[in-house]
């Protein structure tokens, strides 16, 4: 990618991050969070090996194309786990996304068609916009009298966070804001 080196390495840092939590996250006791977790981890380490600053690696061309036919296939899976849980939809457009970009740095270019960069920056900042709302705190009614601090005393796993979960989902979006602002 181009842009800041410094701002590149951090993203490729977030990125990281994020695909090794959605490698926690595969271990996880809940279903649900299983089900997710392996495509948000590809998608947390695809983006971060997209994101290496073209002044450190410059892949080559078939480097791209092998990324474009990895998220390929990634965006097929999602279309068909869409039939039961509309949540992979997020993970298709996400996964086509990056097909997207791949095929645009395979081409030996660094700027796709317009409108579609344009229309995918819309649906990233919509969607960093709502996961973020879903992270602010929200203050719970305790009954006259109640007393504090009565949670069970079961211990929460970190692969069971979906707090962090979220945060990791915001991240990457984030982060694939920021990957096609320099397309």
């Amino acid at each position: 990618m181009h842009g800041p080196v410094p701002a590149l390495w951090l993203l490729v840092a977030l990125c990281a991050a994020t695909g090794v939590y959605g490698l926690l996250r595969m271990r996880s006791s809940v279903e649900a969070q299983r089900r997710t977790a392996g495509g948000e981890a590809l998608m947390g380490f695809g983006m971060a090996a997209m994101a290496v600053p073209a002044a450190a690696l410059s892949p080559p061309r078939w480097a791209w194309l092998a990324g474009a036919a990895v998220f390929g296939i990634a965006a097929l899976q999602a279309l068909w786990a869409a039939r039961a849980d509309r949540h992979h939809l997020h993970h298709l457009v996400g996964a086509s996304a990056m097909v997207y970009m791949a095929a645009v740095m395979a081409g030996g270019t660094h700027s796709g068609p317009p409108v579609l960069t344009g229309a995918l920056l819309a649906y990233f900042t919509g969607y960093v916009l709502w996961t973020g709302t879903r992270l602010v705190p929200v203050a719970v009614a305790r009954p006259e009298g109640g007393a504090r601090g009565t949670r069970g005393a079961r211990t929460v796993q970190l692969a069971d966070r979906p707090e962090l979960a979220c945060a990791c989902r915001l991240s990457m979006g984030i982060g694939m804001l920021a990957m096609l602002l320099t397309m």
